[in-house]
């Protein structure tokens, strides 16, 4: 039997969250930051963390 990914239940909770609040992220930013710490742990476990790998929060980006 294969083995749960480590970081699903947030990867889950990013999904619930965009989808409550009409797909605005800065709503989210709190399941967010915790997919962040579950893929900085998981994240040669996790296959959630696919997308995170190498990503940095929105807030250390220059968009300018």
């Amino acid at each position: 039997m294969p083995q749960k990914d480590p970081c699903q239940k947030q990867a889950c909770a990013i999904q619930q969250c965009l989808q409550a609040n009409k797909y605005v992220e800065s709503m989210c930013e709190d399941v967010i930051r915790e997919m962040r710490r579950c893929c900085q742990t998981h994240a040669k476990n996790s296959i959630c963390c696919s997308g995170f790998k190498d990503s940095t929060p929105t807030e250390n980006k220059n968009t300018t």
